[in-house]
């Protein structure tokens, strides 16, 4: 039978086969999936073929898994050396972020972009918590809401404790399978609940001297919409360390230099210190956005290259 995953515990798999009927599966065996080094070789959102093991207790063996289309990827925040697969087969990426309680840095955003750039994945970006904006938030707002508008990337304001935005939020979704991701305290279980109140998932407040919040949703979990479509809930990510992207690579990832790649001296140029560069020169005739290239620059320097 073929099965949509919907949870991953680390062992044991939640799925959904083609008749709408949930399973318990297990792997049958070790799969080697795409070379890929990852701590989990099964993600949410991955189709997979399973065989009863149990009618009863609704108890099946995963025999296949089909090739995904794509899937978001992260450095593994336990094994530095491994990825971690957040989510597999999804039409587009919902982070939500807040300018306060807790501050979502312009680094973290952008580095998820990449992400989403690299796999082909479209980004929405949500600032949630608008209802305790003051003039400085609403200014930084308005500002990263232009700069990302700019380079092809849809901003919306919300406030889902006082339900502002959120049918803005559930048009995006229908008749997508959409990964919600972002920090611990910016709301996605917040938006859930909005959704799905009998799920009453558990919401923290965010702790006063760290300014984080604190990891509520331990595993990936998909939901089937009340329209058609489904969203992934992730745990709260404190950082997004970015896999498999070499430093030639990086800048085909940011939409404002990848057009203007062509127009550098040299074809391996790196957009840093090299004579005859485009993006350089677009930055300095202010077509390239300061803070979009400073993040360039910060992930490029973090790539390590002997571990690529």
């Amino acid at each position: 039978m073929r099965a949509k995953v919907y949870k991953s515990t680390g062992s044991w798999y939640s799925v959904k086969t083609e008749d709408a009927a949930f399973w318990n599966a297990r792997l049958k065996g070790i799969f080697k999936i795409d070379d890929i080094v990852s701590t989990n070789p099964i993600a949410v959102g991955d189709e997979v073929e399973i065989e009863p093991e149990n009618e009863l207790e609704k108890s099946a063996i995963i025999t296949v898994i089909h090739d995904r289309r794509n899937y978001i990827n992260r450095q593994s925040p336990s094994h530095k050396m491994q990825h971690h697969i957040v989510a597999a087969n999804v039409d587009q990426c919902l982070l939500m972020a807040s300018l306060k309680e807790p501050k979502t840095s312009q680094g973290f955003i952008d580095r998820f972009l990449v992400a989403c750039e690299s796999y082909h994945v479209p980004a929405v970006i949500v600032l949630n918590k608008a209802d305790i904006y003051k003039k400085k938030e609403m200014d930084k707002f308005e500002e990263w809401k232009e700069m990302y508008a700019a380079v092809g990337y849809q901003v919306l304001l919300t406030s889902i404790k006082e339900a502002m935005g959120t049918e803005e939020i559930s048009a995006l979704l229908k008749d997508k399978i959409t990964l919600l991701s972002g920090h611990s305290g910016v709301g996605k279980s917040s938006y859930v609940n909005h959704i799905f109140p009998n799920l009453k998932l558990k919401t923290h407040e965010v702790s006063g001297w760290s300014g984080k919040g604190i990891h509520t949703t331990t595993f990936a979990e998909m939901y089937d919409l009340p329209f058609p479509g489904q969203i992934i809930d992730t745990p709260g990510m404190r950082e997004f360390g970015l896999v498999d992207i070499s430093k030639q690579e990086l800048s085909h990832y940011f939409p404002e230099m990848r057009i203007r790649i062509n127009d550098c001296q040299f074809n391996n140029c790196l957009h840093a210190e090299e004579p005859g560069c485009g993006i350089k020169k677009a930055l300095n005739e202010g077509l390239i956005y300061v803070d979009r290239y400073v993040s360039y620059r910060n992930i490029l320097d973090s790539i390590d290259e002997k571990n690529y």
